[in-house]
């Protein structure tokens, strides 16, 4: 998978879905609700929540590098508002923000 495919590419503003649901989720809770920016496309890969139960993790998920702003993340952040927070989550736990 290059960079230009997938649903975003590198600057384009993203939502991390607010869902919480049972079971082995890779998407830290903290974030969930959280907007930020994609830094980087890293590839399509097997879903690690569909491999934890022993399912073969198809089809395969595009996985981002996600930046979020400290400050936006954590409500009594005060070191340096331009602090960064990465995250690597995958395509179907975003959405346009």
């Amino acid at each position: 998978m290059s960079e230009s495919s997938g649903r975003f590419k590198p600057g384009d503003r993203v939502r991390v879905r607010a869902e919480d649901r049972p079971g082995h989720i890779r998407t830290p809770f903290y974030i969930r609700g959280k907007s930020g920016w994609v830094e980087r496309v890293y590839g399509e890969f097997l879903n690690p929540e569909s491999l934890a139960y022993g399912r073969d993790g198809l089809p395969k998920r595009p996985l981002y590098l996600v930046g979020f702003r400290q400050a936006e993340v954590w409500e009594k952040y005060e070191t340096a508002p331009k602090d960064k927070l990465y995250i690597d989550i995958y395509e179907h736990w975003l959405e346009p923000a």
